[in-house]
């Protein structure tokens, strides 16, 4: 294929209902996944982080290297990108001890930088303009971000202010609905709106998955990390191959 045309691709997914259904059960099993390795086998956050930032890098290279729209691709550096940013936040959080304000103030800040810094690059930051390897590359380092800041919001919710797992989704569900609201009836940027959708996402997810496999005596449901993450894996690969994938249309 010719380098101008691949140049020229779009290789994210357009953005459909299908899409967040996704999304979030990714950052689910990211949540449940992330424990499983830094919690139940005792390998810590600092290594679960290298671990999976290991795993991430492969995969967005396989992304960027990739000539067309692959949804297998794609979705394996999202659930990499959501996954590291679990044992990233909590290696912020609790091990470099800036707790979950700081560690969310922090990634919120890193997340704003990456995206000024995007649109001044490149004009855009846009999903629809995602079509060279740099406009990738800034695309993964913004979902990084996004995912880990999400992580801190979740964990800062339910641990800081007493609303629980349960409390917590219900806070980030109306998040997402007042979005759904906001693109719906409002001229507002739909750029923006993605954005917002994208880092909510992260903490409705990691509340849900801390849900199910943290303790009954922390208001969890304690059932198994690998189960869970197993089943979560399941559910997502059947839906990325019955629901329809098709790239998003370039920005002209």
């Amino acid at each position: 294929m010719n380098k101008q045309i691949c140049d020229t691709l779009v290789k994210v997914p357009q953005i459909t209902m299908g899409f967040w259904v996704i999304k979030i059960l990714a950052t689910t099993l990211s949540e449940t996944g992330g424990d499983a390795v830094s919690m139940s086998m005792n390998l810590g956050y600092l290594v679960g982080t290298v671990i999976f930032m290991s795993f991430f890098i492969v995969a967005v290279f396989m992304q960027i290297k990739s000539t067309k729209f692959n949804p297998a691709i794609y979705w394996i550096a999202i659930i990499a990108s959501t996954t590291v940013g679990t044992t990233l936040a909590d290696f912020a959080d609790r091990s470099l001890g800036i707790g979950y304000f700081g560690g969310s103030t922090l990634l919120a800040v890193l997340l704003i930088t990456t995206l000024v810094i995007w649109y001044k690059s490149l004009g855009s930051i846009s999903v629809s303009s995602v079509s060279t390897p740099k406009a990738e590359s800034f695309y993964w380092l913004t979902i990084m971000f996004s995912q880990t800041l999400g992580t801190a919001l979740g964990d800062w919710t339910t641990d800081s202010t007493g609303l629980g797992y349960v409390g917590s989704a219900y806070i980030f569900s109306a998040g997402l609905v007042a979005v759904l609201a906001l693109y719906l009836f409002t001229k507002l940027s739909r750029t923006l709106l993605f954005w917002l959708a994208f880092v909510i996402t992260r903490p409705l997810g990691a509340v849900v998955g801390d849900y199910l496999d943290k303790p009954i005596a922390q208001g969890g449901l304690e059932l198994s990390r690998y189960s869970a993450t197993t089943t979560l894996l399941f559910v997502i690969i059947i839906l990325v191959v019955l629901l329809p994938q098709r790239p998003a249309l370039k920005q002209h």
